[in-house]
């Protein structure tokens, strides 16, 4: 009679003890991606400033020469689409690049031992990078434009760190979901883009129909947007109803990193 012993799977919190000791790799990661981002560019960086750049010049043409601009606050058109557009880029990144991560990251996941998680979660040091210079950037907007932050970008970061939150409970579904079913590494993106259509990016909530402002609230992103522009320049739209799509995001979360921890033992055999 032959004794087969099996290792039990480490509970929730000894998952997340592993992931907070193999820390280190997260910023391993990403400075390598970042390198090979940046690798053999002649603009380098500049890359991260003309990229927004271009998207602002594209919607400010389509809504200022093809559909009626909308009414936005005292701060301008220009600046409060950039502002949606640097959260939500951010917010991209992380589901774009996160939801590939394993697969773009098979090749090191077969020679070293390491959470598989820490992978989408090192996305989205590389995409902080990208959201530093868009808000230095923005900074630079609001100055030509004579737009004066009050006290509430003191808690801006708060909301970065929401908005990093919002994208991970997406890319860590994602992410568990593409290494088995690969046609969703070419769905996602048409999703993404869709998706900032729902989101009041280019647009301001007011033009809302108020039977639909349950769609705002339950929509994660319309909280972080509106956050950054409350945070950037006192926009009186935030309320605190957004907080449902926010604590939404945060279970998600949870229950993604469950689901990933699950599925993590059987990730090898499909790579």
């Amino acid at each position: 009679m032959r004794l087969r012993y099996t290792k039990q799977p480490d509970s929730f919190s000894a998952y997340l003890g592993k992931v907070w000791d193999y820390r280190y790799m997260i910023v391993v990661l990403a400075t390598r991606d970042l390198k090979i981002k940046y690798a053999q560019t002649v603009l380098g960086l500049v890359w991260t400033i003309i990229q927004p750049l271009t998207g602002l010049a594209i919607f400010y043409f389509f809504f200022h020469f093809l559909v009626a601009m909308p009414k936005v606050p005292e701060c301008g058109y220009v600046v409060f689409a950039f502002s949606g557009m640097t959260a939500w880029y951010f917010f991209s990144y992380i589901v774009y690049q996160g939801s590939n991560s394993l697969i773009s990251g098979q090749e090191l996941s077969q020679k070293v031992y390491f959470p598989r998680i820490i992978l989408p979660l090192s996305k989205v040091v590389v995409g902080a990078v990208d959201l530093t210079i868009s808000l230095c950037l923005l900074m630079v907007l609001m100055l030509v434009m004579n737009v004066k932050p009050g006290w509430q970008i003191l808690l801006l970061p708060g909301f970065v760190a929401v908005n990093a939150t919002v994208g991970l409970s997406v890319a860590v579904w994602l992410s568990a979901l593409t290494i088995r079913y690969r046609d969703l590494q070419h769905i996602v993106p048409y999703i993404v883009n869709f998706g900032i259509w729902l989101t009041p990016v280019f647009f301001p909530t007011t033009i809302v129909p108020d039977k639909l402002n349950w769609f705002l609230y339950l929509n994660p992103m319309t909280g972080v947007v509106e956050g950054y522009r409350w945070c950037l320049w006192g926009y009186s739209e935030f309320t605190w109803s957004y907080a449902f799509g926010l604590i939404l995001a945060f279970l998600l979360l949870i229950a993604g990193t469950v689901f990933f921890k699950r599925q993590e033992h059987h990730m090898m055999d499909v790579i």
